[in-house]
């Protein structure tokens, strides 16, 4: 199954989402980030954007597959964090969030989109550089976890729409 086959809704954040948010980022990341710090995001920090992906259950319910959180400052768009829900990887989720993301940015008038991402982790890597992102930098032993170093990717946006490229 991919995004169009199912039913896949990408929506604003809500408070409510904040408890599902949170079990897919500590399922998706050695580093989750705290509850408090979704609810910041959505609360409290007015260069926040937030969006959830929400797909239609076995049992007919919505479920919460996915989010993203990116900050606006000035010109600039940093994605902070996009996870998908393990069970839903590899259907196209990430792709719709980051598109939605990045059209975003676009129309909020940012003209670089950057976001860091583990050095070992080649699938998000590959999902960034089809959307044109190149690797601009490094931050070395980024991830406190591991001590790994992190690639800085960085992505110039103009006026057409985002695609992914083949």
């Amino acid at each position: 199954m991919s995004a169009p086959d199912m039913d896949l809704t990408i929506r604003h954040m809500q408070l409510d989402d904040l408890d599902a948010v949170h079990t897919i980022d500590v399922l998706s990341f050695s580093l989750p980030w705290p509850e408090r710090s979704f609810r910041f995001e959505l609360l409290d920090n007015p260069n926040s954007r937030q969006w959830v992906a929400e797909v239609i259950g076995e049992d007919g319910r919505p479920r919460l597959a996915g989010v993203i959180v990116v900050w606006m400052i000035v010109d600039e768009a940093h994605i902070g964090t996009i996870a998908v829900h393990p069970d839903l990887r590899r259907m196209g989720i990430g792709r719709k969030l980051l598109e939605t993301a990045l059209d975003a940015a676009r129309q909020a008038g940012m003209l670089t989109v950057f976001l860091e991402v583990r050095r070992s982790n080649r699938a998000a890597q590959e999902l960034y550089k089809q959307y044109g992102f190149q690797v601009t930098g490094i931050r070395l032993r980024y991830y406190q976890d591991t001590g790994e170093d992190a690639l800085l990717m960085e992505l110039r946006i103009g006026e057409e729409r985002i695609e992914r490229r083949e």
